[in-house]
């Protein structure tokens, strides 16, 4: 078991680049299955998630070579259609291989997805899509068992802009027989890069990014090169831990449009950001003033920075309410944040954050991804030493965090628990 210990109160400065998107990179490796001949995806980051994706696709058969940040997928002798129940539990991501499947084969055994537990995540939206294409689906000891004797073209409209949901359809209905109609499909830029991506092995798919989204089944996709998108959630936590540290960072390689409903909330508390084409920096002079925040699908402000900025307003002079819509369980790190003197209240889906002028360092523990770098943020922020524990949750979402970290001047290592 490993920690991360972080010796706090030093201002974070310079430059850091950010790494390609988890939830992109997750979507499309799985989607890469459906060519009959070779995809080669690149910026991809080298994390967890990403190995787990890959020991899924070599256990079905698929041949993959890949590098630190490249892979080369080839499933055109992929012949198994059940996915590993251990592997899955892992990640969130493993339910695109639902659509994938019913995609390649008409059929799929899929276990019920794992990843953070931050609250109830259905996939009746999933299975409400996929059974509209045509599928019959069951779910039998903890497996979503589907098949299809033809998958055809309809229209779905989900009840919620489920991002989740909108990929797996589109993934089952690239190839279906005629045309596929997605209403409040999720606008996420995950969406819009896996379309791209899609598109790029010949489907025929329109309107990503917005609420309707056409798909024109078509009778094969091929081989293809694609490049992952930016990760906006990395970006935007090395945006709250320069805020948090009275820092001043240049974050490069990022598509600034991703990160305005970030920009905006911190150029709302007084903080100093300055964009250009594929960076942005982000200056403070510490003196930050409270906001609300209620996250929202995008383009609202996004439910996995909520958790990163609560460090921010904790600091804030005055009183925030933070209001989470997407999940009911996202505030179990408030607790731990609590053990480094913040003062907060929760109700239901609302927290109450009362501005200190400090905190200080303490052991904490990971509760989810988000969380862990929420924790790190702080323990960047704070007085003294914070020791971080359950830190590969961090692992499954940032590549390198540790590295990118000291190269602006933090003072943050890890360690086994052993050498203690």
């Amino acid at each position: 078991m490993e920690k991360i210990i972080i010796e706090g109160s030093h201002r974070l400065v310079g430059e850091v680049t950010i790494s390609g998107a988890k939830n992109s990179a997750l979507a499309i490796l799985t989607a890469a299955i459906l060519a009959d001949s070779k995809c080669t995806i690149k910026n991809l980051p080298d994390i967890r998630d990403i190995a787990y994706l890959k020991e899924l696709l070599l256990q079905m058969g698929a041949k993959v070579e890949s590098s630190k940040n490249a892979m080369t997928i080839d499933g055109s002798c992929m012949s198994k259609h059940k996915v590993d129940n251990d592997l899955a539990k892992k990640m969130r991501a493993s339910y695109y291989f639902l659509g994938a499947l019913l995609c390649k084969f008409k059929n799929a055994e899929v276990p019920f997805p794992g990843g953070c537990d931050i609250g109830v995540r259905p996939i009746d939206l999933h299975i409400k899509g996929l059974e509209a294409l045509g599928a019959n689906i069951k779910i039998s000891h903890g497996m979503i068992i589907a098949s299809a004797t033809e998958l055809v073209g309809t229209e779905i409209y989900l009840d919620f802009a489920s991002v989740g949901a909108t990929i797996n359809i589109m993934l089952a209905a690239s190839m279906a027989k005629g045309v596929t109609t997605i209403e409040n499909a999720a606008k996420e830029p995950y969406i819009v890069d896996t379309a791209n991506f899609l598109n790029a092995m010949g489907a025929k798919i329109t309107g990503a990014g917005t609420d309707i989204i056409k798909i024109k089944g078509v009778k094969a996709l091929h081989g293809c090169e694609h490049t992952i998108i930016p990760d906006q959630m990395e970006a935007g936590t090395f945006m709250a831990a320069a805020a948090a540290t009275q820092g001043d960072v240049l974050i490069k390689n990022i598509i600034p449009t991703h990160l305005e409903s970030i920009s905006a909330k911190l150029r709302e508390m007084g903080i100093e950001i300055t964009e250009s084409e594929d960076s942005l920096r982000v200056k403070s002079n510490g003196k930050m003033k409270a906001v609300n925040i209620k996250t929202l699908p995008y383009p609202g402000f996004p439910t996995d920075m909520q958790q990163p900025m609560s460090v921010l307003l904790a600091l804030s002079q005055g009183t925030a309410i933070i209001t989470e819509s997407i999940f009911e369980s996202r505030f179990k790190y408030l607790d731990e944040l609590k053990r480094m003197g913040a003062k907060i209240s929760v109700e239901g889906r609302v927290a109450v954050i009362e501005g200190i002028k400090r905190l200080s360092g303490a052991p904490v523990f990971a509760t989810d991804l988000r969380a862990g770098a929420a924790m790190v943020v702080a323990g960047l922020a704070a007085e003294g030493q914070t020791e971080i524990s359950n830190i590969e949750h961090i692992d499954r979402g940032y590549e390198r965090l540790e590295d990118k970290l000291r190269s602006l001047g933090a003072k943050i290592h890890r360690i086994n628990v052993a050498e203690e």
